[in-house]
């Protein structure tokens, strides 16, 4: 599988990440030039509605719903930190300004505020980029990281309803051939639109990861074998139904897979039921492809 890299996007995130932290770390040697020469610190920071016009704010406002999906608790505390901070060297300033004596708690209320935005950032950086490591910048679904805890889970789960846990390993038919056709743009357009029928198709109790290349697995908790083999024709059948439409309207590309079955045993591990789904997979291609097989029991 191909080392993991961060999309442009993401990239921009964290430096912005990095950005707002010292911006307002700097924060500190403004408060420092108006207490020592009586000099205006700006609009930016003395302004009732500062928090939500600096460029942090505004852009925490823009990317809300990515803060929200990272970390919402954290999101909303460092929003709540933010304003804080500015409330606080709002008051300082203005009272340096104005010749006013210090006030400590205010000074206290800045410095506190001021750190936990500071720790609220670090926290969020460190939680995106564990999320963007698990996470297929070209198609948005789950890397193999996180497929050890969900088997885990699905297998307890299932084994308390009396259902099992199947794998389905699937791989689109021909893929290099797609390349050396059409490229490695269209190759990825095909991988995208592959990703984004099989998510379509999955249903409640169905997990679905990229696992490398042009291989994806559904984990599975089914009630019998009967309805992990459903599953299996309708991922298959969803991409024979949806060819990809090429760019430039070059018309459109055919899209099929096979599939390997695995069901997992009661104490198998992981990497022993996606092997036996790995093998299954290989008879569904000498087969002739576009097909599914089982893959024996565990001995």
């Amino acid at each position: 599988m191909a080392e993991r890299t961060f999309s442009h996007e993401d990239q921009a995130f964290v430096e912005r990440l990095d950005q707002a932290s010292q911006c307002h770390m700097a924060w500190t040697r403004r408060v420092l030039r108006c207490a020592l020469l009586r000099t205006s610190p700006g609009d930016d920071v003395l302004a009732e509605d500062a928090h939500a016009r600096c460029d942090f704010g505004l852009w925490f406002r823009r990317n809300r719903e990515r803060f929200e999906t990272i970390d919402a608790a954290t999101a909303r505390h460092l929003e709540a930190q933010h304003q804080r901070m500015h409330v606080a060297v709002r008051a300082i300033c203005r009272g340096v300004l104005a010749g006013a004596p210090g006030d400590p708690a205010t000074l206290d209320a800045f410095e506190r505020a001021q750190t936990a935005v500071v720790a609220d950032l670090a926290h969020l950086k460190t939680a995106f980029l564990s999320h963007s490591a698990r996470v297929d910048a070209l198609t948005g679904l789950p890397l193999r990281h996180g497929l050890e805890e969900d088997f885990l889970r699905y297998r307890a789960s299932a084994q308390r309803h009396g259902e099992r846990v199947v794998a389905i390993l699937m791989d689109v038919d021909h893929f290099k051939r797609v390349n050396d056709t059409h490229g490695h743009a269209v190759g990825d357009l095909a991988l995208g639109h592959v990703a984004d029928v099989l998510r379509t198709l999955c249903r409640g109790g169905e997990r679905l990861f990229r696992f490398g290349g042009e291989e994806f697995l559904a984990l599975q908790q089914a009630p019998d074998a009967g309805a992990a083999e459903h599953a299996a024709q309708r991922l298959l059948q969803g991409l024979r139904d949806a060819p990809l439409r090429l760019p430039q309207d070059a018309g459109t590309l055919q899209l099929t897979m096979c599939a390997g079955l695995a069901e997992s045993g009661p104490d198998e591990s992981m990497a022993s039921v996606v092997d036996r789904a790995d093998k299954a997979l290989y008879q569904a291609k000498a087969a002739g492809r576009d097909c599914w097989r089982w893959a024996r029991p565990p001995d």
